[in-house]
């Protein structure tokens, strides 16, 4: 099933029908274990609506699919990535960190957002004003219940300056926590089930209305597993309203920066196209 939250309402489809429901409480919402089950008990409650009525809600607009949730990221967990890291940290001697981190039991892990930094869907993600190598990452993100167990999915959007982290790797925090530095949505996927690894993540970026840069990758490639990373996280944090978890990209455009007003799609099979526009801060 998706959970869409929408500007004045809640919008769920499952194998049932779609159901409009009234806003949420978003914190306790995605706070709860159990989701799938829960929803299915709330929708019974909820509206029945068409296919034509919901496409209509979601056109005039949508929110980020969250409350107050912490936004954390996992790096490095895809070959691609690490290539990338490498690459981009030579001059400044820290090519190694990113291959010990890659073949290391420990994942690098980092916190990337609080609630206020993302954007919604089809609003306006950032690049910094001091930046001169920025690039979008299309991440699979998780939805994590307080417990720690992974219930749902959504599309990530991790922007990040690669002439910053580049420059040194303690610069990290820079590189990618501040204003507009995320997007989520457009929806959840809620469910238990972990996505199958032919799961096919897609980017596309536009400029003046051409695709100036794309690429695909699929869960295959990625080197440790949602739960994997989940658990990492949760051994020795607690987050009484569940979280949200990027989990590192394995597209990275070569030879590309992005720039402002340029449009940024991220499309993961069986969620959605998460679309943004490229501001600068």
């Amino acid at each position: 099933m998706k959970l869409y939250k929408l500007t004045a309402g809640t919008l769920l489809e499952s194998e049932n029908g779609i159901f409009l429901g009234p806003e949420l409480d978003w914190d306790q919402l995605l706070g709860r274990e159990n989701l799938p089950k829960l929803l299915k008990s709330e929708a019974a409650h909820w509206e029945k609506i068409s296919f034509e009525k919901a496409e209509e809600l979601k056109e005039e607009g949508l929110l980020a699919p969250m409350g107050n949730q912490e936004v954390w990221a996992a790096g490095v967990t895809y070959y691609r990535s690490r290539t990338a890291r490498m690459e981009e940290s030579q001059d400044a001697g820290g090519a190694d960190f990113y291959d010990k981190v890659y073949t290391a039991d420990r994942p690098e892990l980092f916190f990337k957002a609080t609630s206020s930094r993302v954007s919604n869907p089809g609003e306006t993600v950032n690049i910094r004003k001091d930046s001169t190598w920025d690039v979008p990452e299309p991440e699979l993100t998780l939805l994590i219940s307080p417990s720690g167990k992974v219930q749902g999915f959504t599309v990530g959007n991790d922007m990040s300056s690669r002439s910053i982290e580049g420059e040194n790797p303690l610069y990290l925090p820079q590189a990618k926590v501040y204003q507009g530095s995320a997007a989520i949505g457009p929806c959840i996927l809620i469910q238990e089930e972990l996505l199958p690894d032919s799961t096919k993540i897609s980017l596309e970026i536009l400029r003046n209305g051409k695709t100036e840069a794309s690429g695909e990758t699929t869960l295959a490639q990625m080197k440790r597993k949602p739960q994997e990373l989940a658990d990492w996280l949760f051994r020795s944090s607690t987050f009484p309203i569940g979280c949200l978890m990027m989990t590192g990209t394995g597209i990275v455009p070569d030879n590309f920066t992005l720039q402002a007003a340029d449009v940024v799609k991220i499309t993961i099979d069986g969620i959605g196209t998460l679309e943004n526009k490229v501001g600068k801060i």
